[in-house]
C-alpha cells in the first residue's frame, strides 16, 4: 500500500513540475469558468421565462385564436405583399438604370454573363455546322452512284 502511495505522490510532484500553472493562465481559466457559468445561469433564466410566458399566455390565445389567425394571415399576406412590390420594384429600377447606361451595382456581372452565353451559342453553332458538313460529306459519299470503271 505504500510503495502504490509513493508512486502516486511521485507522478503528482512530476505532473506538477512538468505542467506548471501560471497565474495568467489561472486568471484565464477562472474567467472562462465565471462566463460559462453565467452564460448558463442566464439560459436557464430566459427558458423558465418564455416556460411560464407561455402557461400564462395559452388560455389568452386559445380565447382569441378566432381574432388572433385571421389577423396573423392578413398581416403575413400584407407585409409579404409590401416587401415583393418593393423588390419589384427596386427591380425595375435597376433594369432601368441599366439600359439607359448608368451601370447599376452587379451591371458588370450581367454583362460578363451575357458574354459568356453569346460565346457558348457560337461555339455551339460552330460546331453544328461542323457536324452538318460531316454528314453531307457522308451522305454524298453513301449516295455516289458514279461506277468507277
Amino acid at each position: 500500500m505504500d510503495n502504490a502511495k509513493t508512486r502516486a505522490n511521485e507522478l503528482y510532484y512530476r505532473a506538477q513540475e512538468n505542467a506548471p500553472l501560471n497565474q495568467r493562465q489561472a486568471l484565464g481559466l477562472v474567467t472562462i469558468l465565471v462566463a460559462l457559468g453565467t452564460i448558463t445561469f442566464i439560459a436557464g433564466l430566459t427558458l423558465t421565462g418564455t416556460t411560464l410566458g407561455f402557461l400564462f399566455a395559452s388560455p389568452l390565445l386559445i380565447i382569441f385564436s378566432p381574432i388572433l389567425i385571421p389577423l396573423a394571415i392578413f398581416a403575413f399576406v400584407a407585409i409579404s405583399s409590401l416587401l415583393s412590390f418593393g423588390g419589384f420594384a427596386s427591380f425595375v429600377v435597376w433594369v432601368y438604370k441599366y439600359y439607359k447606361g448608368a451601370h447599376p451595382v452587379g451591371s458588370d456581372q450581367v454583362d460578363a454573363a451575357r458574354y459568356r452565353i453569346a460565346e457558348g451559342a457560337k461555339e455551339v453553332r460552330d460546331k453544328t455546322y461542323a457536324v452538318a458538313e460531316d454528314v453531307q460529306e457522308f451522305v454524298s459519299q453513301k449516295t455516289d452512284t458514279s461506277v468507277a470503271a
